[in-house]
């Protein structure tokens, strides 16, 4: 039996001040391991950023060669919210004393978490600084100098996959003898995704194969967030980017290229 760091979070990406926080803690005496917890879903949180499964890879092949670190899957397979006592009492049963590790942003809503009298009755919180906010004195404090934040890191990653996402999709239509792909970037144009993708089938029935061959090719890194579907025209939105697949006929006659281009070139005012 052990003494064990455990440390929860989302993990929404990974990043370099979660690293800095583990090599801190395997400095600490009191700590004989460290357990890494990603969350499948944060309990105050609707989404991820990244699948639970994702990030769970990443913690592994980040702390591959610490052999004093555990990457936990035990909240990623409940599938589900999990509250930290529920994880606490779990990780009871096979170590005799547990260091919670929160980040000091925590501390403001930590009376409220899911029974909290109980779980401050069975663990010993470990405080990692932040954003220069007072830790008091009966936390143990883990001195950490990285500002970086996830919510930082993911804006940059949407940033940089933002291309290989769109090069994804118009290589499946093109493989799959889709015609006159266009693509329109309406990033600050106030539409309500950042690029809509047009492309024409050949017909009602290749309409729905290139549909088909689209959720074999980018699933499950795309969220079809949802499809309205017919024969002769197909929107496929994924939140951020809309795809209409259409028939020749459906395209010239409702000719979205001249709507969605007016807003790409800021002349929608043009149409009224």
């Amino acid at each position: 039996m052990k003494t064990i760091a455990l440390f929860g979070g989302s993990f929404d990406p990974p990043h370099i001040g979660h690293i800095s926080i583990v090599k801190a803690l395997l400095n600490l005496k009191e700590v004989d391991k460290v357990v890494v917890l990603p969350t499948f879903l944060s309990p105050f949180k609707k989404v991820s950023f990244l699948r639970a499964s994702k990030r769970f890879r990443l913690l592994e092949d980040i702390f591959i060669d610490e052999k004093n670190v555990e990457i936990s899957n035990y909240e990623v397979k409940q599938e589900k919210k999990i509250p930290s006592i529920k994880s606490v009492k779990y990780f009871l049963k096979k170590y005799k004393k547990i260091y919670l590790v929160i980040g000091a942003d925590n501390l403001a809503s930590l009376s409220r978490w899911h029974n909290y009298k109980k779980l401050n009755k069975l663990v010993t919180f470990i405080v990692a600084s932040r954003d220069n906010i007072k830790i008091p004195k009966k936390y143990i404090t883990l001195n950490i100098d990285e500002s970086i934040s996830s919510t930082k890191i993911r804006d940059k990653i949407k940033g940089n996959n933002l291309n290989n996402r769109i090069e994804l999709i118009t290589a499946s239509l093109d493989k799959n003898k889709a015609q006159n792909i266009e693509l329109f970037d309406l990033r600050d144009k106030n539409y309500f995704v950042d690029y809509a993708v047009i492309a024409s089938s050949l017909g009602a029935k290749h309409t729905t194969a290139l549909l088909n061959h689209l959720k074999d090719d980018i699933k499950p890194a795309e969220t079809f967030n949802n499809v309205d579907e017919s024969g002769d025209w197909i929107v496929v939105d994924l939140g951020d980017i809309l795809i209409h697949i259409m028939t020749p006929e459906y395209r010239l006659k409702y000719d979205m290229e001249s709507f969605l281009g007016s807003l790409r070139d800021g002349k929608e005012g043009d149409n009224l």
